[in-house]
């Protein structure tokens, strides 16, 4: 009998169809590698939820056939998850120095730092991982040591960027490989598997060193003391502002926990250089003249905890806006944080400081002339659009259409579907388990949709704990009933209404148990049912209403 001739296959377990948790996975037979693991910040109505990462129910019911896990670059949006991940696959990680570097400090926050093997890859490196091969080569991004991986299977090469753009002067001195992207390209690419986030914006991404000349330019006029605020991971901003404060004579102070410990990552692995005269303590701000100092900060997303958030508010332990004070932004907001970062520059204004929030950001993704030439220098038969919402893969589809790519040869993946490529052929093949888990402080999971519905009705209608106790023997009332009310009325401005709750309360447990009904679930559902009736018609609002009897 013919042995079934296998096929790779690439299926998304995160980062299609949204922005964050990416996780791509490429299987071959018995062989599985997965390249990043990231997560992504709770969308609004995700109440008390921290973070959200790849449901990996698939790779765990494959984990015997999981050869590793290639990262592309440091952001938390692909390698936030992987602490999560690794707990349940121990398996090893591959990236580049500074990538590592960050994963190791996330994985000793975990406990897992002396159990995941972490292998360093450059552009020389090739791993061999069951039948692929796999090498790296650099493109620039909002990170250093950022790049994309040219995966040798038995089925033909797939090139996959991660999040790229195509930077001719970036301030670490190191361009993207287009030769090497070229030399994908003659050899034959069979798939492209390419960051569309910025599909839908025209023409070439700035340079960073656009946004350095803009960040000397405030710090060389500014008169007082200039608190900048920008993405801890993006070390070639940070050098810049650094230098430009060394430039100009000032000392440079850094608040915020991960711009702390993303520069001390950076320094001690020689990505970012410092005067070690610069550096100054948060508590040692006010020894300086205002016009000699700059502090780096977090919170330029208006995140509620940041430093600058603290600081707007007025409510910071250290520092304090003062009239005169310069603020930058040195970021554009993330789409769904606009109302926060334009709350935080509200209060920032009505501090007395003077705030810049235009013009001084670049992005670190590609726009639609560097996508077109990430299409013409590899060539691919075949084109996966990732990482972004839906409508920019299907921008990023357009115009790999329009460079001459078959769109019978594009797939636009939902979440879970696996393509499957055998024979210079390509077909979406089905689905695999895949979604979202949501992370609640040490709860990995636990929080669902039932969970966070019931926080919802919390949040908007308040609750109502009804207390009643019943004799054992006749089942009369022996106590209450008690109603407490939380987030839905003043209980002092609403005492008619309550004592009339409690009433029917008394009422529906009399009628009940003269009728010999007993049964506690019986007996909390019609007072559920009754109570909930009245309360909507007195006030046309919905409480959880939470009846509790005892026995005595």
């Amino acid at each position: 009998m013919a042995r079934k001739r296998q096929k790779l296959s690439i299926t998304s377990l995160g980062g299609v169809g949204e922005i964050g948790k990416n996780m791509t996975v490429y299987r071959y037979g018995d062989d599985i590698i997965v390249i990043d693991a990231g997560l992504k910040f709770p969308e609004e109505e995700m109440l008390g939820i921290d973070v959200v990462i790849p449901d990996i129910t698939y790779l765990l019911e494959n984990k015997d056939k999981v050869r590793g896990i290639f990262v592309t670059h440091g952001h938390e949006d692909h390698i936030g998850g992987l602490p999560y991940v690794l707990k349940s696959l121990n398996v090893p990680v591959y990236g580049t120095r500074l990538t590592l570097g960050l994963i190791e400090a996330k994985l000793k926050e975990h406990g897992l730092a002396d159990s995941t093997k972490l292998n360093q890859m450059d552009g020389d490196t090739v791993v061999q991982a069951g039948v692929f091969r796999v090498s790296f080569f650099y493109v620039n991004h909002s990170i250093p040591d950022t790049g994309g991986f040219a995966i040798e299977t038995p089925e033909g090469l797939v090139v996959h960027t991660g999040d790229f753009k195509f930077d001719h002067t970036p301030v670490d001195g190191r361009p993207a490989d287009l030769h090497k992207l070229a030399s994908y390209g003659d050899r034959g690419v069979l798939a492209l598997v390419a960051d569309s986030t910025n599909a839908e914006r025209e023409g070439y991404t700035p340079s960073e060193r656009v946004v350095g000349a803009r960040i000397d330019e405030i710090v060389m006029q500014a008169p007082g003391r200039i608190i900048l605020a920008t993405f801890a991971s993006n070390i070639h901003r940070l050098q810049q502002v650094v230098e430009s404060a060394e430039r100009h004579g000032r000392k440079v102070a850094v608040v915020g926990r991960s711009m702390v410990n993303n520069m001390q990552i950076a320094a001690q692995l020689g990505y970012l250089q410092v005067q070690p005269a610069t550096l100054i303590d948060a508590d040692d701000i006010g020894k300086f003249p205002p016009e000699k100092v700059l502090i780096l900060s977090t919170g330029s997303q208006g995140e509620p905890m940041s430093a600058l958030t603290r600081m707007a508010r007025g409510a910071h332990r250290k520092i304090e806006i003062m009239p005169g004070d310069t603020v930058v932004l040195a970021s554009s907001p993330i789409p769904g944080n606009e109302k926060y970062v334009f709350r935080t520059i509200d209060q920032l204004f009505r501090a007395g400081a003077n705030v810049i929030y235009r013009g001084v950001h670049a992005s670190g993704h590609g726009s639609q002339e560097e996508l077109k030439l990430m299409l013409n220098l590899t060539r691919p038969q075949f084109f996966l659009p990732v990482h972004g919402e839906f409508r920019m893969q299907k921008t990023h589809a357009e115009l790999a259409q329009s460079v001459g790519v078959d769109p019978e040869n594009i797939f636009i993946l939902g979440l879970g579907d696996v393509v499957e490529f055998g024979n210079g052929r390509a077909a979406v093949a089905g689905r695999v388990t895949a979604g979202t888990v949501m992370i609640d402080g040490l709860g990995v999971g636990d929080v669902g949709n039932i969970v966070l519905r019931d926080r919802k009705l919390l949040s908007q209608d308040g609750i109502l704990v009804v207390v009643v106790t019943l004799s054992k023997e006749t089942g009369r009332i022996l106590s209450g009933p008690d109603i407490i009310s939380r987030g839905f009325v003043y209980v002092r401005e609403s005492e008619a209404l309550l004592d009339e709750a409690t009433k029917l309360v008394e009422a529906t447990l009399t009628r009940l148990v003269s009728d010999n009904v007993s049964e506690w679930s019986s007996l909390k559902t019609a007072v559920r049912d009754t109570l909930g009736r009245y309360l909507y018609e007195q006030t046309r609002r919905r409480p959880m209403i939470l009846p509790i009897i005892m026995e005595a």
